[in-house]
């Protein structure tokens, strides 16, 4: 049975740490940071890229990581939505202004958002609801509805200018 290639050694910068994994070729990112390197909170959604609940941030941007190989992020700086709380384990902004204005539900898709969310906010420190609206576009949500979740990026937004 072909396996897709021999693994292939990846190192990479995940949250600020250097780590280095063992990856097949056809690996997928989203696959390797949940069982290769533990990270739990990046969530396999539709695994076609379309909800979003896999967003991570490579090299600077955004990315479904349910689309990109392990190989490609080879040397690569990923931050995931565990790179939101702080070393001591005191939440972002942006996750306290989820909580507060009930900005989940069941939480599967909330890592997603909350990692288009940040990238809204370093993007522009004060968005319009039609700004966060457009931003969060490709992320899909079946419980909330969507309002905790724009109102929680505007608090975010106000918090984080303070």
């Amino acid at each position: 049975m072909a396996t897709g290639g021999d693994p292939r050694i990846l190192r990479l910068v995940v949250n600020g740490d250097s780590r280095i994994g063992v990856a097949e070729p056809r690996m997928l990112l989203v696959d390797f940071i949940r069982h290769e390197l533990g990270l739990t909170g990046t969530h396999a959604g539709c695994e076609h890229g379309v909800c979003g609940a896999c967003n991570v941030r490579m090299n600077g941007s955004v990315v479904r990581s349910c689309l990109v190989f392990a190989v490609q992020a080879d040397g690569a700086e990923i931050e995931t939505v565990e790179s939101l709380a702080g070393r001591d384990g005191s939440m972002h902004p942006l996750q306290v202004a989820f909580q507060e204005h009930h900005g989940l539900q069941c939480g599967f898709c909330t890592p997603g958002f909350l990692v288009a969310g940040l990238e809204v906010l370093r993007d522009n420190p004060d968005p319009t609801e039609a700004e966060i609206r457009q931003a969060l576009s490709g992320n899909l949500c079946r419980c909330t509805g969507y309002v905790g979740i724009v109102k929680a990026i505007r608090q975010a937004a106000i918090t984080m200018r303070s």
